[in-house]
């Protein structure tokens, strides 16, 4: 057996996901990117990554801007853009110090109403990952100007991949690039949860022949078990402010769900039910927990109050439903329900409406982006596990997948604050 945590900063994985898009939204924004100025060919890198990141949400109609020529200080011509059907148009530059760091320098322009809607400098390193967090920044920007919602480009995946006989927790951004290893073990990782400020990973690592609760930390590489009782531990997940875990447990018989600090202490069990409770998941308030079980005789979702320990049913369609997520307003719950094989539904908990959004039959372990309009999932293609996701609405799906291996149980991690 070979366990290996690893810290980030050094250790890249070799398997890169790629992405595919089909569909797009109700009404296309048209906008154009020009190629950032620059003598260095990173100009042209950042404007591709830019364009990318908008296209990837197929709420973009990109406009050619080939041969444009302008910087951040340039005069627009705000009617020839018009004219070649942009209402928005993104320039820029980028300057290479002595210091070997980079300036960019970035602005937005309606060429609508004539006017700049945004602009702002960044300083980044001589490093290929870093400026291409830099343009996942201004895309970041761009998007939330224009759509009213915060970007989600800048933030993080996390899955697990299979390949031969290792399993690699890896973390990648959100457009699969730069993917890293965090861990790799020839035993089975399942159930990644980032903790809601990014910084920690829970997840389930089988490398001591039982699956065991771990709390890792990205940066440094350094994880401790915190739940590792007799039996299974296993479905971790963050309570809202980070300090406490709710896992499931066999310790007393039937697997149930419990509360825990997130180093491991005051250990309290919250469900008392004659089934399995299990995949338990916090409301943003951090009052309520919801889960699943098959205390009805079938699997459902359950609503549980932590205070009370009261517990209400809340999935009704269909007679299989399973791995509950909530969106980051708690408004809507998507899941994994058996219909035609296993699709991925979203139900609004307000009216009580249900929309199918996958149909592939395949579909499990969905996760919301941070912003709530997308949804990352698993499925499976070519007999293969891949990750896909589709947007709240169900317009929109896009397909990420590596040339080798398996791709399982990812999760969207949290917006980042640095």
């Amino acid at each position: 057996m070979m366990t290996a945590a690893i810290g980030l900063a050094a250790n890249a994985a070799h398997a890169q996901l790629t992405v595919q898009i089909s569909g797009a939204g109700a009404n296309q924004y048209p906008i154009a990117i020009a190629d950032f100025e620059s003598s260095d060919p990173q100009g042209k890198a950042i404007a591709d990554v830019i364009r990318a990141d908008l296209g990837r949400t197929g709420l973009f109609k990109l406009i050619d801007a080939t041969g444009a020529n302008l910087s951040d200080s340039s005069t627009i011509g705000f009617a020839a853009w018009k004219t070649r059907g942009a209402d928005a148009l993104s320039v820029g530059s980028v300057q290479r110090g002595a210091d070997g760091r980079y300036d960019i320098r970035y602005r937005l322009v309606d060429t609508v109403k004539q006017a700049q809607i945004d602009g702002v400098a960044f300083a980044a390193g001589n490093n290929p990952n870093e400026i291409r967090r830099t343009a996942h920044q201004i895309a970041d920007r761009i998007y939330e100007k224009l759509t009213g919602d915060r970007g989600v480009f800048s933030t993080r995946i996390a899955y697990v991949l299979k390949q031969g006989p290792l399993f690699e927790l890896q973390i990648a951004d959100a457009d699969g690039q730069n993917a890293q290893t965090a861990l790799r073990s020839r035993e089975p990782i399942i159930s990644p949860a980032w903790s809601p400020d990014g910084s920690r990973l829970a997840y389930v690592s089988f490398e001591s022949r039982k699956p065991v609760v771990y709390v890792h930390s990205i940066q440094t590489g350094q994880r401790v078990p915190v739940a590792n009782f007799k039996g299974n531990n296993s479905a971790p997940a963050w309570s809202p402010n980070g300090n406490q875990l709710a896992v499931v447990l066999t310790r007393d018989g039937l697997s149930q769900i419990y509360l825990m600090g997130a180093d491991g202490s005051g250990l309290r069990r919250l469900t008392q039910s004659p089934g399995i409770d299990t995949e338990p998941v916090f409301t943003p308030d951090g009052r309520s927990l919801l889960f699943t079980s098959d205390r009805g005789g079938a699997p459902q979702i359950y609503r549980l109050s932590i205070d009370s320990g009261s517990a209400e049913r809340v999935s009704f369609k269909g007679n299989y439903n399973i791995s509950p997520q909530l969106s980051p307003d708690g408004k809507t719950l998507v899941y994994v329900t058996r219909r035609a094989g296993y699709q991925i539904a979203s139900l609004d908990l307000a009216s009580g409406n249900e929309m199918l959004l996958t149909s592939s039959g395949k579909d499990e372990s969905p996760s919301f982006a941070p912003n709530g309009k997308m949804i990352l999932y698993a499925t499976s293609q070519g007999g293969r596990g891949v990750l896909a996701a589709v947007s709240s609405d169900g317009r929109i799906t896009q397909t990420l997948s590596v040339l080798s291996g398996d791709v399982r149980e990812p999760t969207w991690g949290p917006f980042l604050t640095n």
